[in-house]
């Protein structure tokens, strides 16, 4: 199994700590963030990674080699221009299909500021047994924005914060009994996707998924309100990331 660590971001939201570095090397308990989400990939046997890199690219690369990349394979995909999840992913696509045979293989699509402890075996197994086109960690707790999902798991639609208006897909039936669930930016996904995605350019894989749901695919929710989950985009979270660090081992 293959996995795309997503690293290109500015880390704004990071900032001053991102003013010199890249967020993928923002430290928290002594371990860089690319470092703790390779150590999580390596756990559950993914050897080989693709890293897309744009803010301090070289910074990653330079930091990389100087680890000799964590035992790994890893390959890196420079964006000149930042392509957002969907257009990163969409340009990584040969990693994934190299030597594919035209199979479907599931691989893992992993955001580097997450921090986690979701069981990637379960998760992917869940995914295989339903034959899905990707799959979703998502946890009850509150966001920004949520995704929706139908009574079977399915995604049907998206909402901004607690009280806005649902967005669901064409099809979906208004009166239907649905989930306001929080993404928690890890996918595991089938390669049959890069035959689907039709967007171009720079774009979200968000609503390419809802494009997809919307024309029968199965875009599914895996529940992991049971695993600790913490997302590292805000200063406040790196702090409380260092304080959990030391109650618990989460790598």
């Amino acid at each position: 199994m293959k996995a795309m660590v997503l690293a290109a971001g500015l880390g704004t939201r990071l900032r001053p700590l991102t003013n010199d570095r890249p967020k993928a090397l923002v430290e928290v308990g002594g371990r860089t963030l690319l470092e703790i989400t390779l150590a999580r990939l390596r756990e559950f046997g993914i050897q080989e990674v693709i890293v897309n890199v744009h803010h301090f690219a070289d910074m990653v690369v330079d930091y990389l080699n100087a680890n000799k990349n964590f035992g790994m394979r890893i390959e890196i995909s420079r964006e000149d221009k930042l392509l957002d999840t969907g257009g990163g992913l969409k340009k990584a696509a040969w990693f994934f299909l190299e030597n594919s045979a035209g199979g479907d293989e599931a691989f893992v699509l992993h955001n580097v500021d997450v921090i986690s402890t979701i069981d990637l075996r379960k998760m992917s197994a869940f995914h295989n047994q339903h034959r899905a086109l990707a799959t979703l960690a998502v946890q009850e707790r509150e966001t920004s924005r949520y995704l929706l999902f139908d009574e079977r798991g399915r995604l049907c639609g998206r909402r901004a914060g607690r009280d806005g208006k649902p967005e669901l897909i064409s099809g979906a039936k208004d009166d239907s009994p649905v989930s306001a669930l929080a993404f928690s930016g890890v996918h595991v996904i089938s390669t049959r996707i890069f035959t689907l995605m039709t967007e171009t350019g720079a774009f979200s894989i968000i609503p390419a998924y809802l494009r997809l749901a919307a024309q029968g695919e199965s875009i599914l929710a895996f529940r992991a309100d049971e695993y600790y989950w913490r997302d590292m985009g805000k200063l406040e979270n790196v702090a409380q990331a260092e304080e959990d660090f030391k109650k618990r081992s989460l790598v």
